[in-house]
């Protein structure tokens, strides 16, 4: 790892340096009254100036302000209290659709309720409930199997609360009442479409991006899982009919309150981003195709987002009769899924979902969208697959930039001997999936990266089943000849735990929201880090701001083209290559 920085520089540590700092400085000031009380009382009061002084030279000072004069903003429902650090005005845990509980769960979203007075928007929300815990294996049997990825991610840095009630936004902004004129960053958390929360990841925080970049961040929580994907429509009638998609129609509601109050928080609702990552990427690519998304939004990033096509209805009613066996209900019964507690409900989609059809663990040629959960194509609210057999025409108009990780799934984390595999190995495993043309596909990824061990060459060649669809979002985008499309892959090695993780899946995350700093465990604060850091979140604003994720700091990216296919290459030296593992790619897909 590199050197400390001086004064330990990252947020999140220099509030608690602040406050530790304080308390001893504090406590110091007490036991100096009472054992040199004369000599003290003898001492000049500090004038303003020595004050000042003194207060410039606490390290990681962070200014917070909460204040009825000072941070309130009026949204449609009604006024909010949030709070200012930093120059940045954050809003958390804003109504953006009322509660999903009980007569609404399975419904399309509503409006939140109005209220009256200031309301506080100082903490996140609840987020959608997920798997229920009496339905995975909790004995941990005393290891550590997942430890080092939380702390690189930072995972768990904030309090989630699951609960249906999970509406909500957070927005980070410059200012507040003002010009208007600000780009609006709306970010689609991963998880796929089952899991997960706007904040549960560190470097989901978007104080940074707003900050350093002046742009509008927003976050949200919506429905998930058998909360926002079970097809009841063929049982339970007319009234059900967005059953299956109504945790995306949540995401539609989430755009309808940024053109409705975006305004009021600095920001230009003509000028709106919407962004993912994994499954979040997923949720972006679904947006693209949903006509009731059209002219939301005006760009779209894609983070590792490998889908291009969704649910059957087939397939997604299968699931809806499996829950019902599994809480012992008739499809005569089915209104009173309404009813079920959330354990129960949470409990009987997790074993329905063990009972469809599993697909095979293949890192190499894993695919996404056609099974678990996830929006159906439904004829209406999605009238076909996203990005098959093309891109789609409803928004040929919003340009689009996509990508993957070198590494994906199959990482160093949590694998303290990945290093050990051998070329005997690496041939086993990559002719297990791909059969006679193993061979020769390790042969075509080693002359892309002729530097890699045998462990990294099978990372990136399982990182296919995320550049195979990410290749064909941009090479279908671009075939539409309207928007651009632009393709990269994020390479950047961190060095902490000894450079062993690799480009590991969402890894690129600290660096798009301009969170190097502040989620150190990743990015090690080296000097390196922070460059690649505000390389990658200027291109990603400069995107948001003109379609055009070009700037002075980067080599010139072309837009993707089917002859060029120009890709840029993220890491400590950027670099544009053209058609990169297309080889290996294509004989992948051979096999």
């Amino acid at each position: 790892m590199s050197k400390k920085r001086n004064c330990e520089s990252g947020p999140a540590f220099k509030e608690r340096r602040s406050f530790l700092g304080g308390m001893a400085t504090l406590g110091a000031g007490l036991a100096g009254s009472v054992i040199l009380r004369t000599s003290a009382a003898s001492q000049p009061t500090p004038d303003a100036a020595s004050k000042a002084k003194l207060a410039a030279g606490v390290c990681g000072r962070n200014l917070v302000i909460a204040s009825d004069t000072a941070t309130v903003a009026e949204t449609i429902s009604g006024k909010i209290r949030g709070f200012r650090r930093n120059g940045v005005y954050i809003f958390k845990g804003v109504p953006y659709g009322a509660s999903t509980a009980g007569a609404r769960r399975f419904l399309p979203p509503d409006k939140p309720e109005p209220w009256a007075g200031i309301r506080n928007a100082l903490q996140y929300g609840r987020a959608c409930p997920a798997q229920d815990s009496a339905h995975f294996d909790t004995d941990g049997k005393n290891l550590a199997k997942a430890d080092e990825s939380a702390f690189v991610m930072h995972a768990g840095a904030f309090l989630t609360i699951p609960g249906e009630d999970c509406l909500r936004v957070n927005v980070w902004t410059p200012e507040i009442n003002g010009s208007h004129k600000r780009p609006v960053m709306v970010f689609m958390h991963g998880g796929a479409f089952a899991a997960g929360s706007g904040h549960d990841l560190l470097s989901y925080d978007g104080q940074s991006l707003a900050r350093n970049h002046d742009v509008v961040v927003v976050t949200h929580n919506h429905r998930l899982n058998v909360y926002g994907y079970l097809n009841i429509e063929q049982l339970a009638g007319e009234e059900f009919a967005s059953s299956a998609n109504v945790g995306m129609l949540d995401i539609v509601a989430v755009l309808e309150w940024v053109r409705d109050n975006i305004r009021t928080f600095g920001g230009d609702p003509r000028s709106v981003t919407i962004f993912g990552e994994s499954g979040g990427g997923g949720k972006v690519v679904t947006l693209l195709g949903m006509p009731a998304a059209k002219s939301l939004f005006h760009r779209a990033i894609v983070q590792s987002g490998p889908f291009l096509k969704s649910l059957s209805p087939e397939y997604s009613g299968r699931v809806a009769e499996l829950v019902l066996a599994e809480l012992g209900l008739s499809k005569s019964q089915v209104r009173d899924l309404q009813k079920v507690r959330v354990d129960r409900l949470s409990g009987a989609a997790a074993e329905a979902m063990k009972k469809m059809p599993q697909h095979k663990s293949l890192p190499i040629r894993q695919e996404f969208g056609e099974h678990d959960w996830g929006p159906t194509v439904d004829g209406r609210i999605l009238p076909r697959h996203p990005f098959d057999p093309g891109a789609p025409q409803i928004s040929a108009e919003v340009p689009l930039l996509t990508g993957s990780n070198l590494h994906e799934f199959v990482s160093g984390l949590d694998r303290p001997d990945a290093n050990e595999m051998g070329g005997d190995e690496l041939n086993r495993l990559v002719s297990e999936e791909c059969g006679e043309h193993g061979k020769t596909i390790i042969e075509a990824y080693r002359r892309e990266y002729p530097e890699a061990t045998p462990f990294d060459l099978y990372a990136t060649i399982a990182a296919a089943s995320f550049r195979r669809p990410a290749v064909e979002q941009a090479a279908r985008k671009a075939a539409l000849g309207s928007a651009s499309a632009y393709s990269y892959v994020y390479c950047w090695r961190t060095p902490v735990l000894d450079g062993r993780p690799g480009s590991f899946h969402a890894a690129e995350l600290a660096f798009t929201f301009d969170n190097a700093e502040l989620c150190d465990h990743y990015s090690g604060n080296s000097t390196e880090a922070l460059v690649l850091s505000k390389q990658i979140s200027t291109a990603w604003v400069n995107f948001a701001r003109t379609g055009n994720p070009n700037h002075s700091g980067l080599p010139h990216w072309p837009a993707y083209t089917p002859e060029q296919r120009a890709t840029m290459y993220f890491d400590t030296s950027c670099a544009v290559r053209n058609n990169p593992e297309g080889e290996g790619l294509r004989l992948i897909a051979q096999s």
